[in-house]
């Protein structure tokens, strides 16, 4: 075994979370780790010190820029492992112009964002929310189905935007269920569709049949407000949409003034500004499920994304190739 030299590159809070001492154990287990304090930026004799020596960096949420001043001082580098999802927030292009191998862990980290869409389309579906909050409202067990006639998840459509890996992550998980299940991504073939067991559909029209409609696209500039207001005003009357993607691709307006009208419900883990202002109306509508950003990769979870990270060092350190790698093309198409 060529066990590899690795340096983590991240905060140290975000290290302690996601890299605890039984899981650095794990990774020394098949790599020689440089040191188990991370670095949080690039310019110290300590850090120059680390990036001189590596052969891989073992990246995290708020790592510093990794441009091309760094990876002067990082000669024998060779792969960049991130322990989350995106790596927009701290690369630039010049890793792979100098045939540096990225993988990261968003396969590991689009389970727990799965798991919780297919949680809410079902609770969605089943009318729970809402029937939750007349029973605490009217303190009394109240006849759901005379409220909701509609209630239930038996033949309900539900309409996938993106077939993301969390996308088809969600249509994997939900194939065990009496769902319709049909999907709009322009990126997604025929063939492809087939072998995920759903129907590819326009956007328009997922959006104008679907009981629940579920936003997994990437944020890119074409797909900012892609869920735009006419879009939004096509939703079914009693439609539930749920977005665990980003905000900006939501026209935030147009849906506040859907769901204010009584017509739409709505499971936002997203929304723009990140953090709403105290006197937004999605706070106080009952028709709105609002949540901080937890349907990724949270507490225990984060562990099996580190797990993923420590797996790739492995395989590299036994001359087998990276399972995550990240093509210099598909950049441009991550989330």
């Amino acid at each position: 075994m060529n066990a590899l030299k690795v340096a983590l590159a991240m905060p140290q809070d975000v290290a302690h979370r996601i890299f605890p001492p039984h899981v650095l154990d794990a990774l020394e287990s098949g790599a020689t780790l440089l040191s188990r304090e991370p670095m949080a930026e690039f310019s110290s004799d300590r850090s120059l010190a680390l990036l001189a020596q590596a052969d891989a960096l073992i990246t995290g949420w708020g790592c510093p820029m990794i441009d091309g001043a760094v990876l002067n001082s990082a000669p024998g580098l060779r792969y960049i492992l991130h322990s989350a999802g995106t790596v927009k927030n701290h690369m630039d292009g010049s890793a792979w112009a100098r045939g540096i191998q990225v993988s990261t862990a968003a396969d590991a980290n689009s389970i727990p964002v799965a798991e919780y869409t297919v949680a809410m389309v079902l609770l969605a579906n089943k009318r729970v929310l809402q029937v939750a909050r007349s029973v605490h409202r009217l303190r009394d067990m109240i006849h759901a189905e005379s409220q909701f006639p509609e209630l239930g998840n038996y033949n309900k459509r539900v309409g996938i935007i993106g077939a993301s890996k969390i996308g088809r992550h969600v249509i994997r998980l939900m194939q065990s269920y009496e769902l319709e299940l049909v999907v709009a991504d322009p990126f997604l073939s025929d063939a492809e569709a087939k072998a995920l067991g759903v129907a590819k559909v326009t956007l328009e029209e997922l959006a104008a049949t679907s009981d629940v409609v579920s936003l997994h696209a990437p944020s890119l500039p074409s797909t900012r407000n892609l869920v735009n207001a006419e879009l939004i005003a096509s939703f079914k009357s009693g439609a539930t949409f749920i977005n665990t993607a980003r905000g900006e691709l939501v026209d935030q307006d147009a849906l506040l003034a859907r769901i204010q009208a009584g017509t739409l419900f709505a499971v936002l883990d997203v929304t723009t500004p990140w953090d709403l202002p105290a006197d937004s109306g999605l706070f106080d509508h009952p028709n709105v499920l609002l949540t901080p950003h937890m349907a990724g990769s949270l507490g225990t979870e984060l562990e099996r994304m580190a797990m993923s990270t420590v797996a790739e060092v492995h395989r590299l350190s036994r001359g087998e190739d990276l399972a995550f790698r990240l093509p210099a093309e598909e950049l441009e198409l991550t989330a």
